[in-house]
């Protein structure tokens, strides 16, 4: 498959788990920007994640200050390459990993840490 076409697969499986929030939590989600990249950037390594990094959440969580450290709004980056390598080539798969990751991520922005989301089986 192409970018494009994982790309619009991962765009269709961010949107089905949007959709499954409750109202409130469904607002929330679509006011979060979603990027959908091949890689992570030289920056991102830089920063000390690994380069098959599935996901990122950056900027400040739901409910926090925005900050000198993180001026920028909340945004996930889901790394498409990376994640059809995960998901070994399988449609299906990718498709249930995007959405995983993207939970995950949204998770981060709710102000969950690592080990709040290994127990909602978000890890």
């Amino acid at each position: 498959m192409n970018n494009a076409q994982l790309t619009q697969i991962a765009a269709d499986a961010v949107g089905a788990a949007q959709r499954q929030f409750p109202p409130e939590i469904r607002s929330l989600a679509r006011g979060v920007a979603v990027h959908y990249e091949k890689l992570p950037g030289d920056d991102v390594i830089a920063e000390g994640f690994p380069s098959d990094i599935l996901g990122l959440f950056t900027g400040n969580p739901h409910g926090g200050e925005f900050t000198h450290d993180s001026p920028a709004p909340a945004q996930i980056f889901l790394y498409i390459d990376n994640l059809w390598a995960f998901s070994e080539a399988d449609p299906a798969a990718f498709k249930e990993e995007v959405r995983l990751t993207y939970l995950h991520e949204f998770g981060h922005f709710l102000g969950w840490d690592e080990d709040e989301l290994t127990a909602r089986g978000l890890d």
